[in-house]
């Protein structure tokens, strides 16, 4: 498995991060949150020789999808979003696209997913989690033989994703991180939308035992 982590420019002051994994036998890739920068991704998927099999959003806002159609239009590749996503990733209100002074999106998903959906790129097998919070439809990706969790906005190294912007909820995303990541294995590597990766045993003390995490 190649794992790649570019950090994408998307006018919004803090680099959203893509992720680009590929099944090194099938050369099978997956796109998560092509956020800005289309050239950069595009320039990876053909360093690596790849083929993309699936474009990915954990979540419809404009510093997440703003690569969206480019990457699309010259890489193919069909994109998934959660099934409420869906929805949202139509409406402005909810994009926020002109927060960042990005136009609106016009691209439907391709495929709709729910939680506990498995998708494959090659040999390597994914599950969707739904994890409600930043957005109603905000969803997770984890890979059980590399101990991998793709966490979008939800949870980061020390903290976890705004709650206070359209279809938000605090208490659904400490739901979400309790009662659906945090029962991963503790060794599970987090990949988060924007910032550096963690373990989740890391952030367990912050939602379960009420105490900062230790740097």
């Amino acid at each position: 498995m190649i794992l790649k982590r570019l950090k994408l420019n998307t006018n919004l002051g803090e680099p959203t991060n893509c992720y680009i994994i590929v099944d090194e036998e099938s050369k099978e890739a997956m796109i998560i949150d092509p956020g800005g920068e289309p050239e950069n991704i595009i320039y990876m998927i053909n360093v690596l020789g790849a083929s993309v099999k699936y474009i990915y959003l954990t979540h419809c806002h404009g510093d997440h999808i703003g690569g969206l159609k480019e990457v699309k239009e010259k890489l193919g590749g069909k994109i998934l979003i959660h099934r409420t996503e869906s929805e949202n990733l139509k409406n402005p209100a909810v994009t926020l696209n002109y927060y960042i002074g990005m136009e609106d999106i016009e691209l439907e998903a391709d495929s709709r997913v729910d939680d506990n959906d498995i998708i494959h790129i090659g040999n390597i097998e994914f599950k969707v989690i739904h994890t409600p919070g930043h957005t109603n439809g905000s969803s997770s990706l984890y890979c059980d033989e590399y101990k991998m969790l793709f966490s979008g906005d939800t949870i980061f190294r020390g903290t976890w994703g705004r709650t206070d912007l359209p279809t938000g909820s605090m208490e659904d995303i400490i739901d979400s991180i309790t009662r659906k990541l945090l029962i991963l294995p503790p060794d599970t590597i987090c990949y988060a939308g924007h910032g550096k990766s963690t373990m989740l045993r890391e952030e367990a003390p912050i939602y379960l035992e009420l105490r900062p995490r230790d740097y």
